[in-house]
């Protein structure tokens, strides 16, 4: 019995690869490269600041400059963080529905709070979701079970009895350390791993509303 829903957040509610990409870009042109392609940037977007570096400059956290490279990354980030960015689509009307079936739905993201609660509001979302639970809010990230469990006890429904929503193979291990049902959204990121249906979800949607089959 499902009664509640959490979601991932880039790549799997919002669309937020334009303005991440965008970004990135900026680093690259005001070096001399060229801009990467949004198809290229798109499967490292849910890495956020990490993934998008070593794409784009081939650096890591740990090597020479990362930190000031990632620094203007954020800020960059910061002055365009929902110009292009939003639903994807089918996604406003998969709440819709989760609402009048009246199970509370939840907001969990490695994603920093100073980013994502401002994106949450401007999606107009922020009046609906039951709780936010960020990557810098908490003592460990996905794929670490802490987040989820933190979500769960937020809303007051056990861990088993909810449902996670996500693009990446870190929200599927999370999913399973926390004893959730993770259901992986195959119309996202998801990386440059090894394909979606070997991540050990056993459900998979390609549109959002797919969910519903689910619940």
């Amino acid at each position: 019995m499902i009664k509640a829903v959490l979601f991932d957040f880039d790549g799997t509610l919002a669309d937020t690869a334009p303005d991440l990409g965008h970004a990135l870009n900026r680093q690259r042109t005001a070096r001399g490269l060229p801009e990467l392609p949004l198809e290229q940037i798109r499967p490292q977007a849910s890495a956020g600041s990490r993934g998008l570096l070593g794409l784009g400059f081939n650096i890591k956290p740990g090597d020479d400059g990362y930190d000031a490279m990632r620094n203007e990354f954020l800020d960059f980030y910061t002055q365009r963080l929902c110009h292009d960015t939003g639903l994807f689509p089918g996604v406003k009307e998969m709440l819709n529905q989760i609402e009048q079936l009246d199970l509370p739905w939840g907001i969990v993201t490695n994603k920093p709070a100073r980013f994502a609660h401002p994106l949450i509001e401007l999606l107009g979302l922020a009046h609906r979701v039951s709780c936010v639970i960020c990557g810098d809010e908490i003592a460990n990230t996905k794929p670490h079970p802490e987040p989820l469990l933190t979500a769960s006890r937020k809303i007051n429904i056990n861990a088993t009895d909810c449902i996670y929503v996500g693009d990446d193979i870190r929200d599927v291990q999370a999913s399973l350390a926390a004893g959730m049902q993770p259901i992986v959204a195959r119309y996202g990121y998801l990386g440059n791993v090894q394909p979606p249906e070997t991540w050990g979800a056993r459900y998979l949607i390609d549109h959002p509303e797919q969910l519903l089959a689910y619940l």
